[in-house]
């Protein structure tokens, strides 16, 4: 289990390939935070 496995992280790397054992990076930037809690308005019965 080393370089030539690519099952392992270290086959992984050495392939350039991803998988569960080397998942991508997720992008992490402003426009993925989650929106600001909108408050919750009920109309009033009349």
């Amino acid at each position: 289990m080393g370089k030539g496995d690519k099952r392992t992280r270290k086959g992984k790397i050495y392939r350039g390939s991803h998988g569960n054992t080397r998942p991508r990076k997720g992008k992490t930037t402003a426009a993925t935070a989650p929106a600001p809690a909108r408050k919750a308005t009920r109309k009033k019965a009349s």
